[in-house]
Order: structure tokens, then sequence, then C-alpha cells
């Protein structure tokens, strides 16, 4: 028997390595999820006609609604990662859709300064959904590093304390991938955090760099790529845009 039809996955055996919340997935077998992706979207398709690609469509709807009367439910680690605009927005818009649904959540954002007032906390406060910023600013101005990383240290143990609490279902870690790649926090630490929080809960961390072993560890992972962006032909950031 091949390793693929052994173990559910194609990594040689290398299931076990997987972080455990990764493992139920991980393990499940692949050929429903090979229905979805040995075939080109058909909407990427062009030599398929529009018979053709509605009879595709059909079909690969029918495969995921089959996959979804088996399909496990968990808690997820979802992570916004790459260079482009969107990851916070991203990330709030699942907030917001996570609140409408009745889930009680939070969002601490490490980079945001802790005096700030920016159109989200502005929001949150009127809808009463809680967000906190932890930081002092963007740390590439920063004029005290060391102030820095004690306020990452300092939020990051306010962090450990609402993921534990028992009093959250979705929490969102803003822009906490930068105090991984600077190294102001161990990710076996923050790992060790993510595997005891309580079962059912959703995890949202975002920011550029990524660093391979939160990647490895999440279940979704998307990263937003700069197509264009109104900085390049001089437009400036704006009120409900940026801020």
């Amino acid at each position: 028997m091949s390793d693929k039809e052994e173990g559910g996955g194609t990594d040689g055996g290398k299931l076990t390595s997987l972080p455990p919340l990764q493992r139920d997935l991980a393990s499940e077998p692949n050929d429903q999820r090979e229905e979805d992706t040995d075939e080109r979207d058909p909407e990427e398709d062009s030599t398929l006609s529009e018979e053709e690609r509605l009879a595709r469509q059909r079909a690969g709807h029918e495969a995921r609604r089959k996959r979804a009367k088996t399909a496990i439910k968990k808690g997820l680690v979802i992570v916004n990662t790459g260079k482009g605009k969107g990851k916070t927005t991203a990330a709030m818009g699942l907030l917001l859709r996570a609140w409408g649904q009745g889930l009680r959540v939070c969002m601490l954002q490490f980079i945001k300064a802790r005096t700030a007032n920016w159109g989200e906390e502005k929001a949150a406060r009127k809808i009463g959904i809680e967000m906190i910023p932890l930081g002092d600013g963007f740390t590439w101005l920063s004029k005290n590093i060391e102030n820095d990383k004690d306020l990452a240290r300092q939020g990051w143990e306010l962090c450990r304390q609402k993921i534990l609490s028992g009093n959250y279902d979705l929490v969102v870690l803003d822009e906490m991938t930068y105090v991984l790649k600077y190294g102001w926090l161990s990710w076996e630490e923050i790992q060790d955090t993510f595997d005891q929080r309580p079962v059912g809960m959703h995890l949202v961390i975002t920011g550029r760099y990524a660093i391979p072993e939160l990647i490895e560890y999440a279940d979704l992972v998307s990263e937003i790529v700069e197509v264009k962006h109104p900085f390049q032909a001089g437009i400036k950031a704006q009120k409900g845009i940026e801020f």
C-alpha cells in the first residue's frame, strides 16, 4: 500500500510530525479533495463551452456537498499574510461575521498604538466588540525598539489570558507575524498556548512575513498579493479606506 493510501496524505509518513490540531484534517482521505483539484477551475479554462463549464461547476458543487456530510468540525487557525493590502480588513470582516452569528469575539492589535482611534476602533466601540490596541505605532518609525519589545511581551501576556480564558470563540491577533519575525516572541511559547486553547476556538493571525512554522501549523493560509496600489499613483491614504 502506498503512503498516500496508508496515511491519507502524500508526505511519506511525516503526518506524525504535524501539530496536533492539524492531524485530524491531514489524516482524512484525500479522495474527495482530489475531485476538486484534479481538473482546472472551469472558470479559468477558456477551451470549455458554456454547457461544459456549467456541467463541471455542477459536478464540483455536488462533490463539495458530498464532502461536507463527512467533514469534521474544529477550531481553525487562520493566517492572512502577504505584502498586499487587506489582511487586517479581511480579519475584521470575519470578526464581524462571527459576532453576527453570536460568537464571542475579541481582536488584539500588536502594532496599533494604544491611543489609536482608527475607524475600526470607533466601530467596535459603537457595536460592543472588544478591540484592544497593544503597541506603540509602526515599529519602523520607532525611536525606542526596546520599548516596543516590552510592549509586545506585555501584549502577548494579555493575548494568552484571553485565549485560555474560555470566554471567546474567535480571537484575532492582528499583525502578530511581525513580533515572530523579529524574534521578540518565540514560536514555541506561542504554539504551546495555541495547543492549550479551548476546543472549537478559532484564531486569526495577520501580518506580513508569516514564519514557516506558523504557516505549517495553520489550517487556512491566504497570501494577499499587491497587484496595484493607489499610493503608486500619488493617491494618499483616505479616511474609511486605510484608517
